[in-house]
């Protein structure tokens, strides 16, 4: 494993090779205006979903070359800010610093909320412990709790290891911003060896020590339809707690139900952003494809996310 806060050169190093070599220089390609390619940049933590989505865009418009390129959410927006391409999916929306460089190429950003996602905790499926509070995942996030036997719930001991796919990962940021109010990961903290969330369910597969955090669509198979349970998953899904107070406590799992009730507490949004200047292209159409009606029904219907878009709850007996 390697710590999130080894050195970052490596990004960096990335994202200069991923802006030089992924993507032509618009300028020196005169029928630019003319082309029906969609080059699109898409945080790796919605890669499930969005495949199926990419694909059935291109099934209805075979004119479009759909190029999807999956990474970390940090080269999604570095290569859309930079104008190496032209569309990404990311789970925030670009800064005022970011919106003023895409300015200065003579563009502007169109962003559109297209869906919520919650971050899910796994383990191996031979540990006990499964339910943790808010509290604790921030203790353990700042190095307060560093073993099984701290947590409240908990019966296993030993060393406790958080795992997560990258160290410029959305939820890397998503941890350090919204649970650490910005403050730096210092507790028991590691990035996975390859760097994907697939690597995560690996690593958590043959280590009963680690919790790994992913994005939720990843704990079910492409062609599943929402889950309704995590029973038949070779790890297990532990359940958050947004209150430590036994009162109020309510220990839910990341099913789409507790999405929408907002009762699970880890959520962050997802949107589309668009720098494409043309009034008509394929990069356009994919933009307005993934927020209406056809693309949010894909996302309600093959995703654990939940849909921008107004859907009727109903109660399944999840716990």
């Amino acid at each position: 494993m390697k710590g999130i806060s080894h050195n970052l050169r490596h990004c960096f190093l990335l994202s200069l090779v991923l802006l030089s070599s992924c993507h032509p220089n618009k300028s020196t390609n005169a029928k630019w205006m003319e082309e029906d390619n969609v080059d699109i940049a898409i945080d790796e933590t919605f890669k499930p979903i969005m495949e199926e989505l990419t694909a059935t865009f291109a099934m209805m418009h075979p004119e479009a070359t759909m190029k999807p390129l999956f990474v970390s959410e940090d080269s999604v927006i570095r290569l859309l800010v930079n104008d190496s391409l032209r569309s990404c999916i990311a789970t925030r929306k670009l800064n005022d610093t970011e919106l003023k460089v895409v300015q200065g190429h003579t563009l502007s950003a169109k962003q559109a909320l297209i869906a919520t996602d919650a971050i899910a905790l796994i383990t191996h499926k031979d540990n006990p412990d499964s339910l943790i509070t808010l509290d604790e995942i921030k203790a353990i996030m700042t190095g307060k709790i560093n073993k099984w036997e701290q947590l409240s719930k908990g019966t296993k001991k030993g060393d406790l290891k958080i795992v997560f796919d990258h160290s410029a990962s959305s939820t890397v940021r998503f941890m350090k911003d919204s649970l650490c109010n910005g403050q730096p990961l210092t507790g028991p903290v590691f990035a996975s060896d390859n760097g994907t969330n697939m690597s995560v369910i690996e690593m958590v597969k043959t280590n009963p020590d680690i919790i790994g955090i992913i994005g939720t669509d990843w704990l079910k198979k492409k062609e599943d339809e929402p889950m309704a349970d995590f029973s038949s998953l070779d790890i297990n899904v532990m359940r958050v707690s947004k209150y430590a107070d036994r009162a109020q406590s309510k220990y839910v799992r990341p099913y789409q139900y507790y999405i929408a009730t907002g009762e699970y507490p880890l959520l962050r949004s997802i949107y589309i952003i668009t720098t494409d200047p043309r009034t008509k292209s394929m990069v356009r159409s994919f933009y307005f494809f993934a927020k209406g009606q056809k693309g949010q029904t894909i996302i309600c219907n093959h995703s654990q996310l939940l849909p921008y878009s107004p859907v009727q709850v109903k109660s399944v007996g999840v716990k």
